[in-house]
């Protein structure tokens, strides 16, 4: 394959996969506006005991939200993975690309789906205390400032960037951590995937802060997550928004006194 043809082979192959991603991640958040109205109309219906039924229906919604939220995010490293699987394929290396591209999501998604499990049950926990309004399903102030004051700090943290630094370079991650075959595509999307958790994973807490349902609030952590990644400081970035997520939550505190 001639380079020019395999320079256009590689740009269609990434048009795809973004393409791709828009629309599960669209679909995604049409679900969650969907959803959001139908906890609106029944806000008052359900403050009983959860059950298991409850829990699961719980973890599918954090799911759902975890696809909206953090494929975007993914998405440069997604396309990075498709260029260069592209060229190894065209050079005699590697499989299809497109079912390797998308066992990397798979293998993504899936560290965020473990990470929604946990998060159900951090609901659930919340709701049996009392601890979690009905309606927009927002923690109680207290709790409220536990989340930020945690998130804070770990903005603060070495491990937090060291964490951020492999998401933010999507070439130095592939050249680390390539893996041939589509059990290797899986396993690099598991390890990106869990990079991406220990990034934002109390991030992701502060949606009890602001409302499970507020997907203004949602949007606005989607948002921070994507930019934390692309901008040029991302350190700085970091160090900025643990700053002021501890004097939130020094106000909310001093809010309660």
């Amino acid at each position: 394959m001639t380079g020019a043809l395999l320079d256009a082979v590689v740009r269609r192959d990434r048009a795809v996969t973004l393409a791709g991603v828009a629309a599960v991640a669209v679909l995604a958040w049409a679900w969650l506006v969907r959803l959001g109205r139908e906890l609106a109309a029944m806000a008052d219906m359900h403050m009983g005991p959860w059950t298991i039924v409850d829990a699961a229906l719980a973890a599918v919604m954090w799911a759902v939200m975890m696809v909206a939220m953090m494929l975007p995010a993914a998405a440069p490293m997604i396309l990075a993975f498709t260029a260069v699987h592209r060229r190894r394929a065209a050079a005699g290396a590697g499989g299809a690309p497109h079912v390797s591209v998308w066992l990397f999501v798979t293998g993504y998604l899936a560290v965020w789906t473990g990470f929604s499990v946990a998060a159900a049950a951090a609901q659930w926990g919340l709701h049996a205390a009392a601890l979690l309004s009905p309606d927009a399903m927002r923690a109680a102030p207290l709790v409220g400032a536990a989340f930020l004051a945690a998130a804070g700090i770990w903005q603060l943290t070495p491990l937090k960037y060291a964490c951020l630094a492999q998401c933010r370079t999507p070439l130095g991650f592939l050249l680390r951590e390539w893996r041939e075959g589509r059990r290797g595509a899986l396993v690099m999307g598991l390890r990106h995937g869990g990079y991406c958790l220990g990034c934002c994973w109390v991030l992701m807490a502060l949606l009890f802060v602001g409302g499970l349902m507020n997907l203004v609030w949602v949007a606005a952590l989607a948002g921070f997550v994507l930019l934390e990644k692309v901008l040029p400081a991302g350190r700085l970035t970091s160090w900025a928004s643990g700053a002021a997520l501890l004097l939130w939550a020094a106000w909310t505190l001093a809010q309660r006194g």
